[in-house]
């Protein structure tokens, strides 16, 4: 199938850190007039499942729909978020990665929490603390909530840049390559989301962005989220550009999170997939035979 108009391949429901359970994603998405959209939730893949299942009841015309999703990753080089699309959860790779990072993302929580008591004084009651660790994979954002609730910080953003940013984890993260063999072993496209950023308000460009790139690219990575709700035509235009210099594919995303973030569904600098980078349109060929 030709996939054509708006997209958004990057996004967050509640199984992550959004707002939106995936079935109101799905609902957004239609609202939204997009032709395609990818649930990218971090370290998970049953919210892309539940998306699946319920098209695949839905009576009325809907959005074509690609499985996604987002890991966190960190070496000794620095930061990176990999996204992987069109993966095959029959084959265990992706499972696999999944898994370990769900396993750091509950450690890192309650690292958090433990750091908060002791060196702020911060405690919660039982119950807040269960509801927390119910959470499929809950993360900074939860936890800089419930700050909020508690008084402990005036904003979500205040309860992470001044708390919990305050303690580094450099172990508990899923190593880049471990993401894009993961990807890759599970017939997926692994893609380096917002390739300018790196740890923090750190901003990567010029030849140490390519350097980055082509590191990843040793292990396997594909292509580069290009059009993204944060960036600058300047940095989006030197993306594309190393897209091109190195044959990568080029993906589009949001990034929305529904409240959690000042995003709508679809802001990704992209009018329509026509208009975009012919790496763009490689990457929609590719995967026309795959979406929902």
């Amino acid at each position: 199938m030709a996939i054509t108009g708006r997209i958004d391949l990057h996004m967050h429901s509640t199984v992550s850190d959004g707002t939106d359970l995936p079935s109101g994603i799905l609902r957004c998405a239609k609202n939204a007039g997009l032709s395609l959209f990818a649930l990218t939730d971090h370290d998970a893949v049953s919210g892309c499942e539940e998306i699946r299942a319920l098209l695949s009841e839905a009576e009325e015309e809907t959005p074509a729909f690609l499985p996604g999703v987002e890991f966190s990753c960190r070496d000794e080089r620095g930061k990176y978020h990999i996204l992987g699309y069109g993966y095959d959860t029959e084959k265990p790779g992706i499972l696999e990665v999944v898994d370990k990072g769900h396993g750091l993302r509950m450690e890192k929580v309650r690292a958090r929490l433990d750091f908060l008591r002791e060196r702020f004084g911060f405690s919660f009651s039982r119950e807040d603390l269960q509801e927390l660790l119910s959470y499929a994979n809950p993360g900074k954002p939860h936890i800089a909530n419930l700050m909020v609730r508690y008084g402990y910080a005036k904003t979500k953003e205040e309860g992470i840049r001044d708390y919990l940013n305050q303690l580094r984890l450099p172990g508990a993260y899923v190593r880049p390559e471990e993401a894009i063999r993961g990807i890759l072993d599970s017939g997926g496209i692994p893609v380096l989301a917002h390739p300018s950023y790196g740890s923090g308000d750190q901003i990567i460009v010029g030849e140490e962005m390519r350097e980055r790139i082509r590191y990843l690219m040793d292990y396997g990575l594909l292509g580069l989220e290009a059009y993204y709700s944060g960036f600058t035509p300047k940095l989006q235009a030197e993306i594309l550009s190393c897209a091109e210099e190195y044959g990568l594919y080029v993906t589009a995303g949001s990034d929305y999170h529904g409240k959690n973030k000042l995003i709508a569904m679809g802001e990704n600098n992209l009018a329509c997939a026509e208009k975009g980078h012919p790496a763009l349109g490689r990457f929609l060929e590719r995967v026309s035979e795959l979406v929902s």
